[in-house]
C-alpha cells in the first residue's frame, strides 16, 4: 500500500492540536474564525422563495 502523504505531513503535535481544538467550543471557534475571519456578515437583500 502506498504511503499517504497527508497522513505523514509535518504539523501540530497531539498536545498542540488538543490545546487548539480539544473541546467542541474550541473547535467551533476555530472553524468560525477560519470561515469568517472578519466576523459573520449576513447576506443582504436575500429573498427566500419557498
Amino acid at each position: 500500500m502506498a504511503m499517504n502523504r497527508i497522513q505523514f505531513q509535518p504539523g501540530m503535535s497531539l498536545p498542540e492540536f488538543l490545546r487548539g481544538f480539544g473541546t467542541e467550543k474550541k473547535c467551533a471557534a476555530a472553524v468560525f474564525a477560519a470561515r469568517w475571519p472578519n466576523g459573520f456578515e449576513p447576506v443582504r437583500n436575500f429573498v427566500c422563495e419557498a
